[in-house]
């Protein structure tokens, strides 16, 4: 009984110790912020998996109270001020990820690029996938992007043609870059679009995986623990986790069939992601077995995402405006007189109005939503002129860029209109849908390209409307 006592009083003494030292005498004890995002990190954990991913609203809540620089978790600091954001990220070479996030939110995947944080392991693996996303490396990719957007086109003239056969437009977005950026890996795409209903498990998972991601960042022994079970016990108890073990396994067998056979991949009709990761100039830089599985995790989880919600948000802005809709049909019919007949990328990115929609619908969806962290270093510079102590986890969500009223007038009102001003230097700086400096999304290039292609064709050789005015729900996501 005695030595319950003892250690109850020394656990009582460390806890006591370690909230006054927190509030009292850590670095950041002199930042703005909650006592009790000051004393634990489970602030942070109760919004995002009580309030399901309700940590930028209260952020955005903090903000208005204690100012541009608030104190989140003990060693944590969130910003709104857009200095800060592109010292951190434009400019932050000398700040790192926080791996913990990162291994949280790949726990699937934890020997993807994404999850990597060590500076040349990075620089590595970005040097082995920046040919595949080059400018002309997609440019010689848009056939197949036209042809499976020929694809959808069918299927929504073939099965929802009438007001009783509405379509859930953002799982057909979802199923058409999945099966755009599965193709560009493996020359084998999952062929999402066969379901008319745009159904497929793996468009529906996709989905489904955003909405567990909390669960997952921060409790990431859960996938691992899942992933030690028998199949069969999964599917019974997790069901979900079903089809991202049948993806995993797909993955496994083409990238066992280009290791066992690598000219497979010098014969398809166009480039691939997966020759470049299996056959580097330098051989000490192939990515093992495992991280080739895990790195398709990642490039088609931001392959289809990005470009889903994108096409999402823009494509409901647009049937709910008219004035919107007709500015795209009329540019679109001008520019291009038989719809019979594709459009090229380059032709539609000269489009005016068309560019001045696609840069809105990449403002109004955001992209990575929540705040990316970054831990400062010994060499790191002032931030937002605020000299930071080292160790320091930082961030600052792109939300607080793209809603910036000092940049972007009236920013919850989605307006093509403000990209037409002869001048539109400083809102190009300020839109981050890929993030920006070294560490930008490597697929940018392939995006516009999509983006481009997939809005162009809708909005030239379909005629849509909303089947409810009133709903649309603007999901908070997660990516790198």
């Amino acid at each position: 009984m005695h030595s319950y006592i003892v250690l109850a009083s020394l656990s009582f003494l460390y806890l006591a110790a370690l909230v006054l030292y927190r509030l009292f005498f850590h670095p950041l004890h002199k930042f703005p912020g909650p006592v009790l995002a000051a004393l634990t990190n489970w602030y942070e954990i109760y919004y995002n998996i009580v309030h399901e991913g309700g940590l930028l609203a209260e952020i955005e809540r903090l903000h208005k109270l204690y100012g541009p620089v608030v104190r989140i978790g003990p060693n944590t600091l969130h910003f709104n001020d857009r200095r800060a954001y592109h010292d951190i990220y434009t400019h932050g070479t000398t700040l790192v990820k926080e791996p913990g996030f990162y291994h949280g939110f790949l726990a699937h995947a934890p020997e993807s690029s994404v999850v990597f944080s060590d500076p040349q392991q990075v620089k590595n693996r970005r040097g082995l996938l920046a040919p595949s996303f080059s400018r002309q490396a997609v440019m010689n990719l848009e056939h197949n992007i036209q042809r499976k957007v020929d694809q959808l086109i069918t299927i929504l003239e073939d099965h929802h043609n009438s007001p009783d056969s509405s379509a859930g437009i953002s799982l057909a977005y979802r199923s058409l870059a999945t099966d755009i950026i599965t193709d560009y890996c493996f020359a084998n795409s999952t062929n999402t679009l066969a379901d008319p209903n745009f159904s497929h498990p793996l468009a529906i998972e996709g989905q489904n995986l955003l909405k567990r991601v909390w669960i997952q960042v921060y409790f990431p022994f859960t996938v691992h623990l899942i992933s030690t079970l028998p199949k069969s016990f999964i599917s019974w108890l997790f069901p979900a986790f079903t089809t991202i073990m049948d993806v995993q396994e797909k993955f496994e067998r083409q990238i066992d069939s280009l290791i066992s056979n690598p000219d497979i991949l010098s014969t398809t009709l166009h480039d691939t992601i997966y020759r470049h990761l299996l056959a580097p100039k330098d051989p000490e830089l192939r990515p093992s077995r495992t991280s080739l599985i895990h790195e398709a995790f990642t490039l088609i989880g931001a392959g289809s995402d990005t470009v889903e919600h994108v096409c999402s948000v823009g494509t409901f802005f647009a049937l709910q405006d008219y004035s919107i809709r007709r500015q795209l049909a009329e540019e679109l019919r001008d520019a291009w007189p038989d719809k019979g007949r594709p459009l090229s990328f380059t032709a539609l990115e000269k489009l005016p109005y068309l560019t001045a929609f696609i840069k809105e619908s990449l403002r109004m969806s955001i992209g990575a939503i929540h705040p990316m962290p970054r831990i400062v270093g010994q060499e790191t510079p002032e931030i937002a002129g605020l000299k930071i102590p080292p160790g320091t986890i930082v961030g600052m969500s792109s939300y607080f860029m793209h809603m910036n009223p000092e940049v972007f007038d009236d920013p919850f009102t989605f307006k093509p209109d403000r990209w037409l001003v002869e001048d539109t230097s400083e809102m190009m700086l300020d839109l981050v849908p890929f993030s920006k400096g070294p560490r930008r999304c490597l697929g940018l290039n392939l995006a516009w390209s999509e983006l481009y292609i997939i809005l162009g064709n809708i909005f030239r050789r379909l005629d849509l409307s909303l089947a409810d005015e009133n709903v649309y729900v603007f999901l908070l996501r997660l990516l790198s």
